[in-house]
């Protein structure tokens, strides 16, 4: 991921990388195994498509079945039928794209809500030298924030405090208010990688404007796949890290979450109904750039 100045300010290169597994199983929105994505064709004229990433490239769900919805968000409402359409796709073996010939896109766009929580590892409290919180610390990103994976961010005039915040982020697949904890995972649809962008000098210093200094275009990006749940043996332990200009930054694992996927989805839902294609971004760990001795931002 790169990141590009406003203006003439100078780059330097972001990664975020989380790691998980890999595989193709079953039907349930909750049980199969595939790595959802976005995408569009490069020198065509589609549109934004849904497929299914594969070692031999992504699998056009569109040119497949005509009557698949071409964003994401369309797609996770269909439920069952559509992944049971994916499963159909990929075991065809027809209409695959090589990697070369798409781009790969967030692989959400337009949610109705972005969820951000606070303050969620135990090393990050840490590194802070503050107390673990009692309960989830809710703010938000607008929408507008989100990116691509390997998009441009860019660095806006407005701030000269911009911080990097690699976390591991989830996107509801089924409606839901009031869900319990025991039931959250169902209301999951998959995983992703996130960087919660964030302009440090607006958040801390201008009369601590949250969603101002998190919701700059381009601070959201994502990506590049939303991993279906089935795909994963165990969300409570991934690794996670993020790398500037191919330095590693921030390396934590999502054991040291306080407030699990499940708690989290139960916690929102109290206040807000959940709808297929909102975005939960769980926290950061250790290594942000303003922790650092002297502070480091991206430039």
């Amino acid at each position: 991921m790169r990141v590009v100045c406003g203006s003439w300010r100078s780059l330097r290169r972001l990664s975020h990388v989380l790691c998980v597994g890999s595989g193709l199983g079953t039907r349930t929105l909750t049980s199969a195994s595939m790595r959802l994505v976005q995408f569009c064709q490069r020198g065509a004229e589609g549109g934004v498509r849904v497929g299914v990433e594969r070692d031999s490239g992504v699998v056009d769900l569109k040119a497949f079945d005509r009557s698949v919805p071409s964003t994401m968000r369309e797609f996770l409402e269909l439920g069952e039928k559509g992944i049971e359409c994916a499963q159909r796709a990929v075991s065809s073996g027809e209409c695959v794209l090589p990697h070369a010939d798409i781009q790969l896109l967030s692989p959400v766009t337009g949610p109705d809500k972005v969820v951000c929580v606070g303050m969620n590892y135990r090393d990050h409290c840490l590194e802070l030298d503050t107390a673990f919180p009692t309960e989830p610390i809710i703010f938000s990103k607008f929408p507008s924030s989100i990116t691509g994976p390997y998009d441009d961010i860019h660095l806006p005039d407005e701030s000269q405090e911009v911080d990097w915040e690699v976390e591991l982020a989830f996107v509801i697949g089924k409606k839901g208010k009031h869900i319990k904890e025991e039931d959250a995972l169902s209301h999951v649809a998959g995983f992703t990688v996130a960087n919660d962008v964030t302009a440090r000098d607006w958040v801390m210093q201008n009369s601590k404007q949250w969603l101002l200094g998190k919701t700059f275009d381009t601070f959201c990006p994502l990506g590049p796949a939303l991993v279906t749940t089935g795909m994963l043996k165990d969300v409570h332990s991934l690794g996670i890290r993020c790398l500037v200009n191919g330095d590693v930054v921030q390396e934590s694992n999502t054991n040291q979450l306080i407030f699990k996927p499940e708690k989290l989805v139960a916690w929102v839902s109290q206040f807000a109904t959940l709808f297929p294609g909102d975005v939960f971004l769980t926290g950061t760990p250790p290594g942000v750039g303003v922790c650092r001795k002297p502070p480091v931002f991206l430039k």
